[in-house]
């Protein structure tokens, strides 16, 4: 093949590559918003209750606090995991989501050995099939000596 057609299709490849860079790196960046919602504890420090990412959205650790987030509610890993799952629930519909969106969660708990019974009431909100991620860890301590606390990550649809 003679080298002016080589050369010809060489720069056509170039410039092809070259528009397709150009358009993908001058795309928009996504934008973070802090969100926030009532019905729910409010932050109780530095953080926000969510954040909205392009179609990301991440909802901070949620621990089971009364509205005014000054007590904690119930006494018994079911008591405070469907606290959490509720304000969580509150969080999603303000953003017109629901439990189904959620991608990935994250459990923090005070003693595995109640595992048994927060996953019981976590399958409640959370079914088969449709179930989000998850990793469960015990922790040493969490915020106002709960037992659980839950973090989600949801997708936009």
């Amino acid at each position: 093949m003679p080298n002016h057609i080589c050369a010809g299709r060489f720069t056509k490849v170039v410039a092809g590559c070259a528009a397709a860079l150009l358009m993908t790196a001058c795309a928009m960046p996504a934008k973070r918003t802090v969100l926030s919602t009532t019905g729910v504890p409010p932050a109780i420090g530095p953080y926000s209750q969510m954040v909205s990412h392009g179609n990301t959205l991440y909802l901070s650790g949620v621990i089971p606090l009364n509205e005014a987030g000054n007590a904690v509610v119930g006494t018994s890993i079911e008591d405070q995991t469907h606290a959490v799952l509720r304000y969580i629930g509150t969080m999603l519909q303000s953003q017109g989501l629901d439990y189904t969106d959620v991608l990935s969660s994250s459990v923090f708990m005070k003693d595995l050995n109640e595992f048994a019974a927060m996953n019981k009431v976590y399958g409640e909100y959370f079914k088969p099939g449709n179930a989000p991620v998850r990793a469960t860890v015990e922790v040493a301590r969490l915020p106002r000596d709960v037992k659980v606390e839950i973090a989600v990550i949801v997708g936009r649809r």
